[in-house]
């Protein structure tokens, strides 16, 4: 792997739902992963996705859809689930697209942007730390949370207001995930992984 090789991140919108909030986290997001110049990043929204909720055994053929979104996956370094928390967990259309796959999410790392109420999306993330760990990826520890997200809109509807924490906590997030993505880079380049 070269060293100037900048990390492929797929950044993942976990809710489909009509009047969802979480395109706007993401362009948010994405803006300030694409400032650093260090990463080339990709948008992918579940809602466009359109996976099968219905998973198929391992000897049948799978549907387009989830090859195309596979494809995707495979190419990515690193990973960033922008997620909210329903019902003290993160969306069904998450844990759909997380089961489709195996390998893509191997020895690569995923960061959080949860939003929600009072917790800010805390318990949907510990759920997905859980998760990712059996497929073999690595969790970073910083996350992006935002509590009570419709308070940091500004008066004329941008959004967020210039003093919210998540202006701030997005370098440290993004630091993290761009060293662990280096450094899985180089480890796959020199050792394919194996599970």
């Amino acid at each position: 792997m070269a060293e100037n090789t900048r990390p492929q991140l797929a950044v993942i919108i976990a809710s489909t739902r009509t009047g969802r909030f979480g395109p706007t986290v993401a362009e948010w997001f994405t803006d300030r992963a694409r400032r650093r110049g260090d990463l080339d990043v990709e948008l992918i929204d579940l809602a466009k996705a359109r996976l099968p909720q219905t998973l198929r055994d391992h000897d049948e053929l799978v549907p387009a859809r989830v090859r195309r979104l596979g494809t995707r996956l495979a190419a990515a370094d690193a990973f960033v689930i922008v997620t909210p928390e329903y019902n003290g967990s993160f969306p069904a259309p998450l844990k759909t697209a997380i089961d489709w796959f195996y390998e893509e999410w191997h020895a690569k790392p995923v960061g959080f942007v949860a939003y929600g109420r009072e917790s800010g999306g805390l318990p949907a993330v510990a759920q997905l730390r859980q998760i990712f760990a059996e497929l073999h990826a690595v969790t970073i520890q910083s996350a992006i949370t935002l509590p009570c997200y419709w308070d940091l809109f500004t008066a004329d509807g941008g959004w967020p207001k210039a003093t919210a924490a998540c202006n701030t906590n997005v370098k440290t997030t993004l630091d993290q995930l761009v060293w662990w993505a280096r450094a899985l880079m180089r480890a796959r380049a020199d050792n394919p992984y194996v599970a």
